[in-house]
């Protein structure tokens, strides 16, 4: 067998002192990340778990890096095995995507041994990240609430005045954005770009709309703020 296959296959001896000092330090800069993330993101409509999976990931990938170390055989070995890996969860925004990639970049960086190019990283990111942190999405006192409204009704159903009846009421504008047919053709899918008033309540909105005739649901979801 080749010398080189066969040094492929060695396991290194690893300082059981430097990989917890490692995986110690990719936990502190994936706390950092989660910050940063929380700092320079609105996280008011994200999962609750993703700062947290930001942090695991950090140190995952630094204890994967770790392993890896100049083994060639092992590193075709764990991309492989990897690769079985899918997010349940699409990630919706972009910047998610990138702090995906940061938390992944930090963690290779402290498990090669290279703390410099993580703090290096953390700093940049981080100011880069501040420059273009998002908007604060709390409703400003006095400001129109925009809201995607989507109502599924029997084809077959004059809903439709009945329903800008009870928007009109709630003193709701809407404007159609989306349609599609469901369930075979015999039931319409129709998404309304809203505007609520700030004294508008959501829950009354949502029950009233359920009990005009050929509705069949009702979802409404929050976007943005309108002044």
């Amino acid at each position: 067998m080749p010398e080189w296959l066969t040094a492929s296959f060695t396991q290194p001896t690893v300082d059981w002192r430097v990989l917890a000092l490692r995986l110690a330090t990719a936990a502190l800069f994936g706390l950092v990340v989660s910050v940063i993330y929380r700092g320079t993101r609105d996280v008011s409509r994200e999962s609750a778990s993703f700062p947290g999976t930001l942090v695991l990931l950090c140190v995952l990938i630094a204890m994967v890096t770790q392993v890896i170390g100049d083994n060639i055989a092992l590193a075709f070995s764990l991309v492989g095995a990897l690769s079985i890996v899918r997010f349940r969860t699409a990630v919706r925004d972009t910047k998610d995507t990138a702090f995906v990639i940061f938390a992944v970049a930090v963690g290779m960086a402290i498990g090669a041994g290279q703390p410099l190019v993580g703090i290096g990283g953390v700093v940049a990111t981080g100011i880069v990240a501040w420059l273009f942190r998002d908007a604060s999405s709390e409703p400003q006192r006095g400001a129109r609430r925009t809201y995607d409204l989507t109502v599924r009704m029997a084809s077959d159903a004059a809903a439709e005045p009945q329903m800008r009846d009870v928007l009109s009421r709630h003193g709701v504008t809407a404007e159609p954005i989306h349609g599609s047919t469901a369930k075979k053709g015999t039931a319409l899918r129709i998404v309304y770009r809203t505007l609520l008033p700030p004294d508008a309540a959501p829950q009354a909105l949502i029950r009233d709309l359920a009990n005009v005739a050929g509705v069949q649901s009702v979802n409404l979801r929050q976007t943005r703020t309108q002044a």
